[in-house]
């Protein structure tokens, strides 16, 4: 009879991985992005452990969107006072918010738990091509579009 192997935290190898976001559209990379901080990629892959590993995206502010995004399309925040609703279009967060914006796109696609806010550590996003992980030796992450 077979059985399910179920990964043990004490068991997860980690890999580091890098990201070039020039010239992909933020939905499809965010999805691959989220796939590899939760650990799906892997056979050994088990939902109740952070079996996940590193993903460093580098160039952030040459991420691309489609359509008439620039105009449309709002992020929002509450600060839970009367009034302190806040608007911000996708053109501000590109140049202002840059970081931050990846890095919701990301955090919507992780589960909303103690497991997820563990897997959205491992999430490091840089504007421009240098980044201080090199001792890690991170492996290039092909992503489509």
């Amino acid at each position: 009879m077979r059985q399910t192997t179920m990964t043990k935290p004490a068991e997860v190898v980690r890999q580091w991985y890098v990201v070039d976001a020039a010239d992909k559209t933020l939905g499809r990379m965010s999805t691959e992005i989220a796939k590899v901080l939760r650990g799906k990629h892997k056979p050994t892959y088990t939902p109740n452990v952070d079996c996940g590993d590193y993903v460093i995206v580098i160039n952030a502010d040459k991420i691309v969107y489609s359509g008439d995004q620039e105009s449309k399309k709002f992020y929002y925040n509450h600060s839970s006072f009367p009034g302190g609703l806040r608007k911000r279009s996708i053109g501000t967060m590109r140049e202002k918010f840059t970081v931050e914006w990846v890095e919701r796109s990301v955090h919507g696609m992780l589960p909303h738990t103690k497991l997820g806010d563990r897997q959205r550590k491992h999430l490091f996003v840089y504007k421009g091509e240098n980044h201080p992980h090199a001792a890690q030796q991170p492996i290039e992450l092909e992503i489509k579009g």
